[in-house]
């Protein structure tokens, strides 16, 4: 649907984590009038007696995703089964019954637990400021087969991670410390000199914005999608037993919790060293 530039202008004024969902509630509004486009009037009724319902529409938690499978060329790998399963552990929490017996008053959005799943480390989705995040990677290694040296692969690599050899035939260099595990080296090469070494998860911890805002803490080392979920249920868990008063699983993580949650669950394909070859 056509949006003014007013209209537009307006939404951006949104609070972001609602900003999605106010989009959505104003196309459906205005197209059950008739209308075809949105004007600064449409935006401005419609997010009024949305944010003045908004104890309905609470459900005491959010998971965010980016464009997924319909509209994103740069996904390092597919995570709808991943998205139903966060869904699902989320449900199974009942977050809003917790919620409405730890605070006190009206439940507002900024009480729901947040979850935000990116498909590439885009990251469209600001995994970084969200409760948990997690993000999709894809592990790219060189292979048996000869690389021609068309230059595509460093080409498409946004970090200029990707160091052609200089002898005939021989594959290009990666450079770890650079790589961001995006996979677009491996689907512009025209060779399969670059393939898929695995793929996985990075998972992030602790993030938020607000009064005192603060990056999420990375745990190290990339995942897979069982040891997510897990990851997820135990973050709920502690969430449940240390939160008081609807206070934000951000506010309770820290560094000590970092420390520890990484001794637990990780140790598995992490990165070492600056450079790889292979082939």
């Amino acid at each position: 649907m056509e949006w003014t530039a007013e209209a537009e202008e307006a939404l951006k004024r949104v609070p972001f984590f609602v900003r999605r969902r106010v989009r959505a509630r104003v196309e459906e509004e205005a197209a059950a009038e008739g209308k075809r486009r949105v004007t600064l009037t449409e935006v401005r009724a419609a997010q009024a007696r949305y944010l003045s319902g908004q104890a309905a529409e609470i459900k005491g938690w959010q998971l965010e995703t980016c464009f997924g499978s319909g509209g994103c060329p740069q996904r390092a790998l597919p995570t709808e089964r991943l998205v139903g399963r966060l869904e699902r552990v989320l449900q199974a929490a009942q977050l809003y019954d917790f919620l409405r017996r730890e605070v006190k008053g009206g439940l507002k959005f900024h009480h729901e637990f947040r979850v935000a799943l990116a498909d590439c480390p885009n990251a469209c989705s600001q995994p970084q400021i969200r409760d948990v995040g997690i993000i999709g990677v894809c592990v790219p290694e060189t292979t048996a087969e000869v690389c021609s040296r068309c230059g595509a692969c460093r080409d498409a690599c946004p970090e200029q991670a990707i160091r052609l050899a200089t002898e005939e035939g021989r594959p290009p260099t990666i450079a770890l410390d650079r790589c961001l595990n995006c996979g677009l080296c491996i689907r512009r090469c025209p060779t399969g000199t670059l393939a898929e070494a695995w793929s996985g998860y990075r998972v992030l911890l602790g993030g938020r914005l607000g009064r005192h805002p603060r990056l999420a803490f990375e745990l190290p080392g990339i995942f897979e999608e069982d040891r997510v979920v897990e990851i997820l249920q135990e973050c709920l868990e502690f969430y449940k037993r240390r939160s008081r008063g609807g206070e934000r699983f951000a506010r309770l993580f820290g560094e000590e919790e970092v420390a520890a949650w990484t001794r637990r669950f990780c140790g598995e394909r992490e990165g070492g060293g600056s450079e790889r070859q292979e082939g």
